[in-house]
Parts: structure tokens; sequence; C-alpha cells
């Protein structure tokens, strides 16, 4: 390990974040990763800080978790929320160069860093190449641990490039070899995104790079006597030369190419990714209880939607009777069994290699839901719903659409699906239903409050589901979206 790394110390200094904080304010929110959005910061605390190179010279480097308070509205002395928690690299210079102009956080004018400019660090070459170094060493450096699987070698000298496409967080690139997966809102405990896929290379499962190395640390809460562990991110092998699923299934729509045994090569690489979960990580049992618990949250979540966007009400009681159903199978005594899912399964989250093999990725779950509900068991169909949905989105995401390209995409992945040895998803169409209407009750809120040129993609999935109820809906005209591309 370098000089540089052996020789970083915990950062203590209580300026250190008064001096960032003006220039944090106006940065932070606009981040694509940032989750607070419409909602002004107030103000932060500090989690940790650690000095990852010293400052004065050519290059300063501040490794920081801050918490960022809001109000829970953006009304002016409305109450604060809890302060979600953020993973800062904070590079600091005397000038940027040209190069590093797109990272720039700001000027700093007081406080220990006063007359220098400070930077996204992630975005510049010294600063990666030092992660990196530091997850070959199985670093220590202050609150920072460095963790690595001795089996798999780390070579050096990887030039490193930040990837420009994330949204909820940064990677970066280290010369076609490991990818560094950089969590950027952060909680306590057992993050899914390494916890699943070192449970899935335990067991053998060749469907989802096994991790390489991975960033932690260990930190006790003010007015606590035991620390808290935090993931803050993943070193994993890097699939040269793959195609991103949403992307590859784009461009075969565009082509009009059939893409069903691609979908169904999909359903077969989901199905041994859950059979292997299910073989290495506990699995339970859903009787009566849990399903109407989980039936009672379907329907919440429809009742906040349908007050939320107006166009949904008159098909609520449709909807509504998707998930009456599934309570009354388990009020008959029908049971499902629950095990770890990915938990976010779309085209986006999965990889194709130019050898035709499919991986799965990004096991984090929904970064907007709690770790320990991210972590529960649950039946897999819901993965596969939400695959399902995304096959609808890519249907609808092309300038000339493919009539059936959508259901015939459905049917192939679930014939894949049941390949494996797992069971065919349309042989429990109560629980597939439910699952696929909860998915698109979701996506209905999302777009009207986001893209609401994209209203009609999922609100066309909610008049076929309402339709399969005993009360169906009226159906209401709706204009096709304008041909732009989002991922789903």
């Amino acid at each position: 390990m370098s000089e540089a790394v052996t020789r970083t110390t915990l950062t203590t200094s209580p300026g250190l974040l008064a001096s960032l904080d003006p220039l944090l304010r106006k940065w932070l929110p606009r981040q694509r990763w940032f989750a607070g959005k419409g909602r002004p910061v107030t103000g932060f605390s500090l989690v940790a800080a650690t000095e990852l190179l010293p400052p004065g010279g050519k290059l300063g480097l501040y490794h920081l978790l801050v918490r960022a308070h809001q109000p829970l509205t953006p009304v002016p002395g409305a109450a604060e929320q809890p302060a979600d928690c953020y993973q800062l690299l904070i590079g600091e210079r005397e000038a940027l160069p040209p190069r590093l102009a797109p990272a720039l956080i700001g000027h700093v004018t007081e406080g220990p860093l006063a007359g220098r400019t400070v930077y996204d660090a992630l975005s510049d070459t010294r600063p990666a190449e030092l992660l990196l170094e530091a997850l070959r060493a199985g670093a220590r450096i202050g609150a920072l641990r460095f963790e690595r699987d001795g089996s798999q070698e780390i070579r050096s000298g990887l030039v490193p490039r930040l990837v420009t496409s994330e949204q909820s967080n940064s990677s970066v690139v280290y010369g076609d070899t490991f990818i560094l997966k950089l969590l950027r809102r952060v909680v306590p405990g057992v993050n899914p995104d390494l916890e699943l896929p070192l449970a899935l290379a335990r067991e053998g499962c060749d469907r989802v790079p096994a991790p390489t190395a991975w960033i932690g640390a260990e930190l006790v809460p003010q007015q606590a006597t035991a620390s808290e562990s935090y993931v803050l991110g993943v070193l994993q092998p890097f699939v040269q030369g793959a195609a991103d699923g949403w992307e590859l299934a784009l461009r075969e729509l565009a082509k009009g190419e059939d893409f069903a045994a691609a979908a169904r090569a999909l359903g077969r690489a989901t199905a041994e990714v859950h059979t292997a979960l299910a073989r290495t990580l506990p699995t339970v049992t859903l009787g009566h209880t849990q399903v109407q618990q989980l039936v009672d949250g379907m329907v919440e979540r429809l009742e906040a939607a349908a007050q939320a966007v107006p166009a949904l009400r008159p098909y609520a009681p449709g909807l509504r009777a998707a998930f009456e159903a599934l309570a009354a199978l388990a009020a008959e005594g029908c049971t499902w069994t629950a095990q770890r899912i990915h938990g976010d399964l779309h085209l986006g989250q999965c990889l194709r290699s130019p050898s035709g093999q499919w991986w799965l990725i990004d096991f984090e779950g929904e970064p907007s839901k709690p770790l320990a509900e991210r972590r529960m068991p649950q039946p897999p169909v819901r993965d596969v719903a939400g695959m399902l949905r995304s096959f609808d989105y890519a249907a609808h995401s092309v300038d000339l659409p493919v009539p059936g390209w959508a259901e015939t995409c459905r049917a192939a992945y679930c014939s894949g699906y049941a390949q494996v040895g797992a069971a065919d998803p349309r042989t429990d169409p109560v629980l597939l239903r439910a699952y696929e209407t909860d998915k698109a009750i979701y996506e209905v809120v999302y777009e009207a409050r986001h893209r609401p040129d994209w209203l009609p993609v999922p609100m066309s999935a909610i008049r076929r589901l309402a339709a399969d109820s005993a009360t169906p809906p009226p159906a209401t005209p709706s204009s096709p979206p304008s041909p732009r591309r989002p991922r789903p």
C-alpha cells in the first residue's frame, strides 16, 4: 500500500463541515442520487470524516458521511423528517484542471480549507486509484474497513473511469476488469447489495458477479455504546462487452427482431437465482395472517394512489378485487413460500454477455424503502411481476411499436422460468395478478409525478388488470406516449 494510504487519520476538525456547509447546500440537491429533491436542505450533521490524503498539498482527499437535514415539506417552519445519510468523497485542490470542471462543488472561503477548491473526487483518477489500492491491501483507515475475497486477484495499475449513467449511486470501472459501486445514501445494517451476491457466490450461482471486495464502516453513534455497521461500496467483476437488458430490448424492438429467445433465457436465469437464494437463505411460509397483511398494504397503496391520481379512481374497484381474491384464497387455507428475492427486478437490472449469458445485478432493492423491509422474505413472483411490467414498458418505448411484442416476451419469460424446475408463474394467476397490479399502481403514481407523458403506459396495464376482475371499470381513452426512452 502507498504511503498516502498508510498515514491517513480520522478527521476531527469541527470547522471542516461548517466550511463546506454553504457549498453542499447548493451542490447536493443537484445530484441525481440525492433523494430529498423538492425540499430545501436546512443543515448538515457529521456522522464521520476520514482524511485519505493530507490537506495543503497538490491534492487533499476526505471521505465524509453526513446527514442532510430537510423539512418534511418545503413549507417554511415545517417539521423535519429523519435526515438521510450520504457518502461523499471530497477532493480539494488549489484550482481544478478543466477536465474536472463538471465535478466542481465550490470555492471555500473560511475554515480549514479556506482558499481551496473542493469537488466530487470520484471523477478524479488519483482518488479512484486510492480506493482500489485500499481494497487490494485490506486497509483500515479511521472508521473505514476495506475487505476483500482473498481468492480473487486485484491487479494494480487498472485505469479508472467514472460511469455517468448511474442514478441512485455512483460507479467506477477499473480497466474493464472491475466495477466499484459506491452507495450514496447509506443506512446502518446488512445491505442486500452485498449480502445476496455473497450468498449466491457461496452457493456457486454464476448468474451474479461475485463480490471481489467491499467497503464498510464501523461507527458508534452519539449517546450509544454499540457500534453500527455500514456497507459503503462493493467491487465486482466487470462483465466486459455486456449489453444492458433494457437497451438490448430496445435495439431488438427497433430492428423488428424477435426477443422471445432472450426473454426465455432471462426467465431461466431469474429462476436459477431464486432457486439458489432459497437453498442458501431461510424461507418462510405465508399463511392467512401474513397474506392478509400483504393485501392490506396493497389496498392501502391503492387508496393513496387513487387520491393522488384521479385517473386511477374509476378502476379502483376492479383493482381492489384483485387483492381481495388473494386474501380469499388465503382464508381458504392456501399458503405460499416466501424467500429472499432481488426486490427491484426489471430489464435495466440485467446484463447479457457476448456469449448470451444473462447476469442479474443491483440487489439493493428499492432504495426508498426501509432496509428491514428490503431484507424481508417475499414471494418470488414479485420479481417476476416486475420483469413482466418491464417488457410492457419496453414495448411502448420505440417509435414504431411491434404488436404483440410484450405478450410474446412475457410468455417466453415465464416459460423459461418454469424450465429450471420452478413453478410457472402463470399457474398461480391470482398471486401474479395481485403483484403485477401493485406494481402498476406504483408506476401510475411515479409517472403522474415525474413523467406525465408516460402515464398512458401503466394506465393501459391498469385497464387490463382491472378488467380481469369481476367488476371491470369503464374504459377511458388515452393517447400513446411520446417515443422517449426512460428506464422502466
